[in-house]
């Protein structure tokens, strides 16, 4: 893409364009299992439950990790740390609320293209697993890189 796009350019498709074209890497963190306030009735806030956490970050490629430059790279401790600050900043009421509050957090590197998040209750029904949900986001590539 090196021609000139003028009007475009302007509303910033051709860097939309462009990224989307680009390749990317996928940044996980399974089955995080942490305590947390969760929950919109009153027992749920009286102790905490066990929930599971599953991300998987898209990335822009920085290109080869041969290097292995840390600076080229999301760390996924960022997000591990990020999930645990979440939680320990009070009651949730909502897995909704938590999941997005993950997506937020993951999209808040400017890196980030897309994020999935699942949020699971694991001690919510004796004859389910567990309870949740799953949700995706995407970066707003008209806001920034």
């Amino acid at each position: 893409m090196t021609e000139k796009w003028p009007v475009s350019e302007a509303l910033g498709l051709r860097r939309l364009l462009e990224r989307a074209g680009a390749s990317t890497y996928r940044v996980r963190v399974r089955n995080l299992l942490l305590p947390c306030s969760i929950g919109i009735y009153d027992h749920e806030r009286l102790r905490t439950q066990r929930v599971r956490i599953n991300v998987e970050l898209d990335i822009a490629d920085p290109g080869s990790f041969a290097s292995e430059d840390f600076e080229n790279v999301l760390n996924y401790e960022t997000i591990i740390e990020g999930v645990r600050s979440i939680i320990g900043a009070g009651h949730i009421e909502l897995v909704e609320t938590l999941a997005e509050r993950v997506a937020a957090l993951c999209l808040e590197d400017d890196r980030s293209i897309s994020v999935s998040v699942a949020v699971e209750k694991l001690d919510v029904y004796s004859d389910a697993e567990s309870v949740g949900v799953s949700i995706v986001r995407h970066r707003d590539r008209s806001l920034g890189p």
